[in-house]
């Protein structure tokens, strides 16, 4: 049944579907014999998203920054490295990006909107992040709210997604901090992490006051993940409690739900990023953007939403969808071609290494938890956080069994 949203458009007829991503940074040699899958939202770029109302020939694009690679959401080994990771979105993001850019300084048009450097005041209370992707096959950029003085900063899921290490750069003061997450909400693309050593920070001014059709906005991030300043795009509101469906390039898909649908020229990188109101407020957080038409929309998540996640984190609640810390990590890559979780190469330092896993070792238990499949073998693994210690069995090529602990390191974030 086709439903519609407030502006009364169908909320599910559309060719084209939109997509979340990251600035790509820089791609990587990637893996081939890989057998553990990501998560649906765990991919490193191209989450789709269909039913926002619009052009048939308008495809909105989550618009994160992501470099190639992707592990297999803090389980057991990486998840494959193929056609995920060619970049479907090279070409509408090019025109503004090309040669015949001068530079940061200049207005940047997209379609019939154009976009600009933002002022001190709207950069005022923004990071830049970037995240190096599963220990190092790639990079990605993204943009980050300072929530609290001491470093508490929020930003979107995707925009940390497969991150094994991350840092962010003050835009206001050109600092650069590493960065500890905290917390996430995979379902409503939140996240909560911390600046290592921040204190002092400027804050963003938040306003949970109700957003209206036709309210002016701006909408402000690191457009092309250029860093070393910020973009801006005015705007106004064209829909409220807009939900789209997203997913990845091999089938997956997850819903976004009641967003702040913009008539902005939000671009790939302002993920994460500030949508502002007439007063300077922070009412949304940018997640998404349509491109390949003429007019671009843009997509945020209420600020109020992003509040309540934030709330759980720092309240230590993981019930529901919210994920505290970071996930538990084998440190193995799992050979392709067989149902049992038979390694294919151990990660110096990781606990199977640690352990005393050699290559063609087929695991059979973590933590006293049978492992006789990867899917057991995932399953196994992600009942345990990094730091813990878990006893390994496995059985080496010899056919004889072996027994050891090793502490999980930590995994890319799922």
């Amino acid at each position: 049944m086709t439903t519609t949203d407030q502006a009364g458009r169908p909320d599910e007829q559309r060719e084209g579907a939109p997509r979340r991503r990251r600035r790509r940074l820089r791609r990587r040699t990637t893996r081939a014999a890989a057998a553990v899958a990501a998560s649906a939202l765990a991919v490193p770029f191209g989450l789709v998203g269909a039913g926002a109302a619009a052009a048939a020939t308008v495809r909105p694009h989550l618009v994160d920054h992501r470099g190639a690679g992707g592990y297999g959401g803090g389980y057991a080994g990486y998840a494959p490295y193929g056609g995920w990771y060619s970049d479907p979105y090279a070409s509408p993001y090019a025109g503004p990006y090309g040669a015949g850019s001068s530079g940061p300084s200049a207005a940047r048009s997209t379609g019939s909107q154009t976009t600009r450097v933002a002022t001190a005041a709207e950069s005022r209370g923004l990071v830049e992040i970037t995240s190096t992707l599963d220990f190092g096959e790639g990079e990605a950029a993204g943009t980050g709210l300072v929530l609290g003085s001491g470093g508490l900063v929020v930003t979107n899921h995707h925009v940390i997604a497969d991150s094994t290490h991350l840092v962010a750069t003050v835009v206001s003061t050109g600092k650069t901090y590493r960065v500890r997450v905290l917390g996430y909400d995979e379902r409503s693309d939140v996240a909560l992490v911390r600046l290592r050593g921040a204190s002092g920070l400027t804050t963003v001014s938040t306003s949970t006051a109700a957003v209206h059709r036709d309210d002016a906005v701006v909408a402000v991030g690191d457009a092309g993940g250029d860093g070393g300043s910020l973009t801006a795009s005015a705007g106004t509101v064209t829909a409220l409690r807009r939900s789209i469906t997203v997913s990845d390039d091999e089938g997956g898909s997850a819903r976004l739900r009641r967003e702040i649908e913009v008539a902005a020229d939000v671009i790939a990188g302002d993920s994460g990023g500030a949508l502002y109101d007439a007063a300077g407020d922070v009412v949304g957080m940018n997640v998404a953007a349509s491109a390949g038409g003429a007019d671009v929309s843009g997509f945020a998540i209420p600020i109020s939403r992003v509040q309540r996640v934030v709330s759980r984190v720092l309240a230590g609640d993981d019930s529901g969808t919210v994920t505290l810390g970071y996930p538990g990590f084998l440190g193995v890559e799992l050979g392709s071609g067989s149902t049992t979780p038979t390694v294919a190469a151990l990660i110096p330092g990781g606990a199977a290494a640690a352990a005393g896993l050699a290559v063609g070792d087929a695991i059979t238990a973590v933590a006293g938890t049978p492992t006789p499949t990867v899917a057991a073998l995932q399953r196994a693994v992600a009942a345990h956080r990094s730091g813990e210690s878990v006893e390994l069995t496995w059985t080496d090529t010899g056919g004889s069994s072996h027994t050891a602990t090793g502490t999980l390191r930590r995994g890319p974030i799922g």
